[in-house]
């Protein structure tokens, strides 16, 4: 068990040993951080070796000099210039609010960049400035599109945020796979199995297997209708900000060729473009939702989001719990 504040500081400090700034080690810090505080620990400590290993092998660059190109006051690209991931998002989606709030409406592509762990963080901070955000990253090669047996798209997943309802945000973040990755890279490093129907082995089997399911291909939400999500998902983020696609996007964990090329876009605008009232409306629907007739054992419907910000507040002034495995690698780090 970690208390927060011991937690960011240890992380911080790993990223400082690989010769980040203490800019950038304490936003990678708080992301990862920031996984663990809403549930999601597939996207937290659990990734720090590798991020690691990556920076000690070159892949990622931790003096990188990110270039901002404007294209227009609405309009920019960002060369993340293999940036970690956290950093190189952190810089666009500060961009895209920023193009917001001067027109309106603000659009910004990241090229070069790497895995930046939780959508719904980068969407946060648009809410925070009272802003509606979309964004979109494409992943290293997982689901197969449909009708093909060989993984190309990754699970790609998109998010979109609003602010509402008593400041309480409402996000909806999902990757176009059944499981994120994550989860079943965690499962396999504990030895645990995974939900049945959520992947495929080498061979095309269903399998519980987390280690198989990693050599094999994972299933689509809703079929072919999250197989053509995923792939709008790399045109939107790969082809159109000049990043890797068409399953050339590196895993960072098993991939070490080169560094990973990934791409992201962030849509920022302001809620009340069209409507004044934008605030009270949401709100509005949002109570119309949760009075409709539940089914049995329901006790509240809730909107996308909800949960992990309930999750949030909850651990917030709580240890975080790390499993040995996690904790000893974090450890080792720290002696390196």
């Amino acid at each position: 068990m970690y208390k927060k504040k011991e937690l960011l500081e240890k992380i911080s400090n790993i990223f400082k040993k690989h010769k980040f700034g203490s800019k950038e080690a304490k936003i990678s810090a708080e992301v990862i951080i920031n996984a663990e505080l809403v549930g999601a620990p597939s996207h937290g400590v659990s990734r720090l070796k590798m991020y690691c290993d990556r920076i000690k092998k070159k892949l990622i660059n931790p003096k990188a000099k990110i270039n901002i190109k404007k294209i227009s006051k609405s309009i920019s690209l960002v060369n993340a210039n293999n940036s970690i991931g956290f950093v190189a998002a952190d810089i666009g989606i500060k961009q895209a609010i920023s193009n917001a709030k001067k027109t309106g409406i603000g659009l910004v592509g990241v090229r070069n960049s790497g895995h930046y762990g939780l959508s719904s963080y980068f969407i946060q901070k648009a809410i925070n400035k009272n802003l509606i955000a979309i964004c979109f990253t494409n992943a290293p090669p997982a689901i197969a599109p449909y009708g093909a047996k060989k993984s190309l798209f990754g699970t790609n997943p998109i998010a979109f945020g609003f602010p509402s309802f008593k400041k309480k945000p409402f996000i909806f973040d999902s990757s176009m796979s059944k499981i994120n990755r994550g989860k079943i890279r965690v499962a396999a490093k504990l030895g645990k199995k995974i939900p049945y129907g959520v992947a495929l082995d080498k061979n095309g089997n269903i399998t519980t297997n987390a280690k198989k399911a990693l050599e094999g291909v994972q299933l689509p939400m809703g079929d072919f209708r999250g197989s053509g999500l995923a792939w709008v998902v790399d045109i939107l983020s790969g082809v159109m900000t000049g990043s890797a696609h068409s399953g050339k996007v590196k895993d960072p964990f098993d991939d070490f060729s080169g560094p990973q090329n990934i791409g992201h876009l962030f849509i920022v605008f302001k809620s009340n473009l069209f409507n004044k009232r934008f605030k009270n409306e949401i709100n509005k629907n949002i109570k119309t939702v949760k009075r409709l007739p539940k089914l049995k054992g329901v006790t509240e419907i809730k909107y996308p989001g909800q949960k992990k910000y309930e999750r949030y507040q909850n651990n917030l002034n709580k240890n975080i719990y790390l499993s040995k495995k996690v904790a000893k690698e974090l450890e080792i780090l720290l002696r390196e």
